[in-house]
């Protein structure tokens, strides 16, 4: 899986209101793209329209993902969007909730108990959701990157409610996705990914400072 991702000029507006523009980079797999930029500065934005979520002002979003190009509408099928909430259904247990994940994304169920104790989530694979601390629902979202492949993260704030140890973990999946060739844009205020090659920095624009 080698990927390539290419975007240029893009621009997104909401609410009447630039939110960003202008913003081109290119990242070729095995390589990551930090993200960095102050609150309303659109770095949650930016990665839900490279992920087909939200349409683009201007602009646009190419991604190779190893067997030719995609088109906008198929972005989701090959990227990974991992944001601020987990997604998960508090009634069920850290096994359940990523098996239905997995199943739902098209990814192999029979990788998740072995995902869950790759997160350090073992002694809790029968908790329930809606009783684990911020931090291991955090690891339990991130942990449907290992049971469905995808050639593109999009990861939102990755190390966010983490402890050391949990940091250490998502740096190492990083890498190693790189490492096989796929692409990781990380849009964080913390270290940068060993893996990420060049940083992009997002301004707040001046009618939303205004």
């Amino acid at each position: 899986m080698t990927a390539t991702l290419k975007v240029e000029d893009l621009a997104c507006f909401r609410g009447g209101q630039t939110v960003f523009a202008g913003v081109s980079f290119r990242v070729e797999g095995g390589g990551g793209l930090v993200i960095r930029g102050a609150n309303g500065s659109g770095k949650s934005s930016l990665l839900r329209v490279i992920a087909g979520l939200m349409r683009p002002e201007h602009g646009s979003v190419w991604l190779d993902a190893g067997s030719g190009a995609v088109s906008f509408s198929e972005l989701g099928r090959h990227s990974h969007l991992v944001g601020h909430t987990s997604g998960l259904t508090g009634a069920m247990s850290a096994l359940a909730n990523l098996r239905f994940q997995t199943r739902l994304l098209g990814g192999e169920v029979t990788r998740a108990e072995g995902a869950i104790a790759r997160m350090g989530l073992a002694p809790f694979i029968d908790r329930r959701a809606q009783v684990l601390s911020a931090g291991q629902r955090k690891r339990l979202a991130l942990a449907r990157l290992l049971t469905v492949p995808r050639p593109l993260w999009l990861l939102d704030e990755p190390t966010e409610s983490l402890d050391a140890a949990g940091e250490a973990v998502v740096e190492t999946l990083i890498a190693e996705h790189c490492a096989a060739g796929g692409i990781a844009l990380v849009a964080t205020h913390g270290a940068a990914p060993r893996a990420a090659r060049t940083e992009l920095a997002l301004v707040v624009t001046e009618r939303l400072a205004a």
